[in-house]
């Protein structure tokens, strides 16, 4: 059965919370000091991996610095493990409702793509910005980046 509400929100009760304690078990393919690989229950295609932080916080960029200066080497670890030597792949990460994320606990998905019909499969609904437009967005964005925002 689908997880309950309680399950998804944010908090102490959350799936992913449970499951780095230990109180909800989970198909583990690896794991280290700060993170957790396992297997998705409703994998997209097989090997359908879930990265968790070993923290619980809802979005990626409060996932604590320390944590993040080890993910890139586990996760290049994990994807390795489980996706098929050139085969294509998807690495997803959603933040917020709007933007797909079901369970509000930071994860990554790593998706494997055997074929044009499984895996994810997603429309790209593109914007034609001017080039005006995207030079003030990016010193913008610098800006924000040089004060630490």
């Amino acid at each position: 059965p689908p997880p309950t509400m309680s399950l998804l929100a944010p908090g102490p009760d959350n799936l992913f919370a449970k499951i780095v304690r230990g109180e909800i078990p989970c198909n583990k393919v690896a794991e280290n000091e700060h993170w957790l690989a396992f297997l998705d229950i409703q994998p997209l295609s097989k090997g359908h991996t879930l990265v968790i932080p070993k923290c619980n916080v809802q979005r990626a960029h409060e996932v604590p610095v320390e944590f993040m200066a080890t993910f890139g080497p586990f996760l290049t670890k994990v994807i390795k493990a489980v996706v098929p030597a050139g085969m294509p792949y998807n690495l997803l990460q959603n933040n917020g409702n709007e933007a797909h994320q079901a369970v509000m606990y930071t994860h990554f998905h790593i998706i494997p793509k055997p074929d044009a019909n499984s895996g994810l499969q997603m429309e790209w609904n593109a914007t034609k910005p001017s080039s005006e437009e995207l030079a003030e967005l990016a010193a913008g964005f610098r800006k924000a980046f040089e004060e630490g925002q």
